[in-house]
């Protein structure tokens, strides 16, 4: 079964091609030129740039498998989580694909191509638990099969990865922000500077897995407030921000892991790639006796390839998606 798959569910515009679970070509158009000088990612300009690069992204993305458009069975495309105008531009030109050629049409949940992207280069045996840590969600889920997922905690506030945006704000080091704090923090004493650590209570006996980022924030701007960022050194200050959010993402997936009595543990999303982050769990998973499965680097951040592999999973057990379907904003896993 091959497979067109397309993503554009913010500001990356991607398309991959998928023979089965192998993956022919993955080609990912990025608007961070477009958004730097904003410090974020404008709406109105992502999706205005996802119609100029939907066309030659997903004729790159069939040249470099060697197929036609004819030769393709099926065609999916991301609809949800995301930004609405940014979905709506890689929905309808798979809708448009898919109808005008009569193939297979099906939808499928950003998120899901995450918690299941690991699965594109190596063995993930279900079920396992997946930490997702992304620029727009932070979440904690047993995975147990396809299509059967259970939540178990979330951010509160901020994703992982709008925080790291967010510090190389107020650091003034620019945007996108995870990368550049990941390479400033190597060079960097984590202990330098003691930031807060968010511990939520569930409000029963039970320990709670959700994740807050808003007050490490908060309190990372108010140390650059009150002391010279240069007497305290960048590198030092990105290596304290950085440890303090790898700290607040494993607890509860340490605690998860305990409770669940989980043999597998996977990341997936942007901020998987933090080579903090990787570092940490896998000292966490050794400790612990636990599998770990790091999603690869060119396979964290948003893409086509995972999209075309969750459509795999389902279009082979026959579902296919109405040519109503929407885009849905809030989509939930």
């Amino acid at each position: 079964m091959k497979i067109l798959a397309i993503e554009s569910s913010c500001d990356d515009t991607a398309a991959a091609v998928l023979d089965g679970e192998r993956v022919l070509s993955t080609i990912v158009s990025s608007q961070d030129p477009v958004h730097a000088r904003y410090g974020g990612v404008v709406p109105e300009l992502a999706s205005r740039s996802h119609i100029r690069s939907i066309v030659p992204v997903v004729r790159r993305a069939l040249e470099e498998a060697a197929l036609e458009l004819g030769e393709v069975d099926a065609v999916a495309a991301t609809y949800g989580p995301g930004l609405v105008g940014s979905l709506l531009v890689g929905l309808s030109a798979a809708k448009a694909i898919a109808l005008s050629r009569g193939l297979r049409f099906l939808g499928v949940n950003h998120l899901e191509g995450h918690v299941l992207s690991p699965r594109l280069e190596q063995d993930v045996p279900f079920p396992y638990l997946a930490l997702l840590v992304s620029g727009g969600h932070t979440s904690l889920c047993l995975v147990e099969d396809v299509g059967r997922y259970r939540v178990l905690g979330q951010t509160r506030d901020d994703a992982a990865g709008e925080a790291f945006d967010k510090a190389a704000k107020i650091l003034g080091l620019g945007y996108p922000g995870g990368r550049v704090i990941d390479n400033l923090a190597a060079r960097g004493d984590p202990t330098t500077v003691r930031l807060p650590r968010a511990r939520l209570k569930s409000g029963s006996s039970e320990p709670c897995f959700d994740f807050s980022f808003s007050g490490l924030k908060t309190a990372l701007w108010q140390c650059v407030r009150n002391r010279d960022p240069r007497e305290i050194g960048i590198e030092n200050l990105a290596a304290s921000f950085q440890e303090a959010v790898v700290d607040m993402l494993l607890e509860p997936t340490v605690a998860a892991i305990t409770k669940f009595r989980c043999r597998r543990l996977v990341l997936a999303g942007g901020v998987a790639a933090n080579s903090r982050l990787r570092a940490r769990a896998r000292e966490e998973a050794s400790r612990l006796g636990v599998d770990l499965f790091l999603t690869p680097l060119r396979y964290c951040t948003d893409n086509a390839a995972m999209i075309g592999l969750a459509a795999f999973y389902r279009l082979r057990r026959g579902e296919r998606s109405p040519w109503t379907l929407n885009a849905e904003p809030n989509l939930a896993l």
